[in-house]
């Protein structure tokens, strides 16, 4: 069964944020865990929550100090590439959104085009009869 689209506010009652926040953390952990298994890659996460005096770390200690050295050894462009802040993205949306309206008007007007045209040949045809 489907659930419902969740609104996305602050939950007001102190039991039901606590436990809303102890399923979507071990969610996100299982998320990461199977990301790093299907695809091959090396994840890490550092949650800091209001119910722990110490951030969690998944998936050790160790295994996120290696990732983050491994992230801090690449290049600063390598970083940066395919990172976007969110001016960034909303451009790339709308441009995209630019094209497709670009395409959508090009094919709207070919379409009436080759509807005018049947009319024409339409009207044509009977007026001979």
């Amino acid at each position: 069964m489907a659930r419902g689209k969740v609104k996305i506010s602050f939950i007001v009652d102190a039991a039901a944020r606590k436990a809303t926040y102890k399923n979507r953390k071990n969610n996100l952990l299982k998320k990461i865990d199977e990301l790093s298994i299907l695809c091959g890659i090396e994840a890490c996460a550092i949650v800091y929550g209001p119910l722990e005096s110490e951030p969690e770390i998944w998936p050790t200690p160790s295994g996120v100090q290696h990732v983050l050295s491994k992230f801090r050894t690449i290049p600063e462009f390598k970083k940066c590439k395919k990172m976007v802040n969110q001016e960034v993205f909303l451009k790339q949306r709308i441009m995209k959104a630019e094209e497709q309206l670009k395409r959508l008007r090009k094919n709207n007007k070919d379409k009436e085009i080759t509807n005018l045209m049947f009319q024409c040949l339409k009207e044509e045809f009977e007026g001979h009869q």
